[in-house]
Formats: C-alpha cells, structure tokens, sequence
C-alpha cells in the first residue's frame, strides 16, 4: 500500500493552517506552519489568485492529508458515502472518522494520527477483546477499544494520556484502564479540523 513519504510540516504549510501531523510538534514554536506561514518552494510566497477549482481540490487534498490516506481510497470512501442515506458530505468524514487510526488519536492514545496508524500496525489494540491490526478498520457503536496487555506500560502511550485534550462526545476513555468506548456517532461539530465538505463533493460529482 503506497503512503506519503515526505516532510508532514510541508502539507500543512500547502494548506496554509495546522493540520496536526506532528504531534506535539504542531503545539510548539517549532512549528514551521508559524515560523513559516507560506507555502514550500521556491514560489511559495507569491500572489496567485485560486479558481474555484482550485478552492475544491485544496479542500480535498487538506482532508486526504488529515486522515492519512491516498486518492484512490480516499475516492473509495466518497463513493461509499454517496451511496448512504443523508447527506455525502456528512456521510464522507462520518466514515473518516470512524476510521480505527482516527478513533485511537482522538481517544488521546496517540499524538498524532500518522503515530495512532503505526501503533495500530503493530498491534498495540484490541477491539472487542480481538487484536487489530488495520488502521482503515472501520469502528461501530459501542466498540470496545483496548491496549493489549504487551503495551500497556509502553512510555510513549502513557506520555500521550497524560496530556489533557479534548476527547469528542461520541468517545468515552477510563485511562485507568487504558479502554475507550465508542458511545454515540460522530457528527461534523465534534471534528477537531472543520472542513467545507460541499467542495469535496462537487469536485467529485463533475
């Protein structure tokens, strides 16, 4: 499965705002999207005026970039979304998010989704008391999220706990022990990055 091998700070300086791909990082004065609010290259600072277009396919590009994933399962997702019921849009990011890397950051196990999807890989969660090993995983109601009894004391995740953020009303998390619940469905305002999914859908119906 091919994956984005390059510098993570230059997609958020692409997109011109903090897409949290770094983790801590991205909190910090480090961040290059603060240092540098432009984007890379060599034209980076120049005026150029976006068509409308060009406003759609940014937009897509910043949501493929967030959630980790490339054009053709990104594309998959969409037309999954379509075929629901409601409205694609709110379908498209509601499957983003119930994505198992996205649940694992947003539970607050991992610093970052690019980390969570790692994790993940290696086997560092259980759902429903069964090991899991891939990110795209899609979660459902009332899932039981676990670490497996081999990570529980690794430092990292421990680290990532100890950091009071924001946990969406949908999840419920006992770091005791070290357990995530999915209680509810996400909606778009518990999104930590808002996104104008009537773009993405445009651009994809043309």
């Amino acid at each position: 499965m091919s994956k984005y091998l390059g510098a993570s700070c230059k997609l958020c300086r692409r997109e011109g705002q903090k897409l949290f791909l770094k983790g801590d990082k991205c909190y910090t004065d480090k961040c290059p999207v603060a240092r540098r609010p432009y984007a890379p290259g060599e034209h980076g600072q120049g005026r150029r005026k976006m068509s409308y277009y060009g406003t759609q396919l940014r937009e897509k590009q910043k949501a493929k970039r967030v959630y980790g994933i490339m054009e053709k399962q990104f594309r998959r997702y969409f037309v999954e979304a379509a075929g629901m019921k409601g409205t694609t849009g709110d379908n498209l990011f509601q499957l983003l998010e119930k994505r198992l890397d996205n649940v694992i950051y947003r539970m607050g196990f991992a610093s970052s989704r690019s980390q969570a999807r790692e994790m993940v890989s290696h086997g560092f969660f259980m759902v429903n008391g069964k090991k899991m090993e891939a990110p795209a995983y899609n979660i459902k109601l009332n899932d039981v999220v676990t670490m497996s009894d081999r990570h529980r004391n690794n430092e990292i995740v421990k680290g990532n706990l100890d950091i009071q953020r924001t946990i969406p009303a949908w999840l419920s998390i006992d770091k005791d022990k070290m357990e995530g619940i999915v209680i509810g469905m996400p909606k778009k305002e518990d999104m930590d990055i808002q996104f104008e999914d009537h773009l993405i859908v445009e651009l994809f119906s043309k």
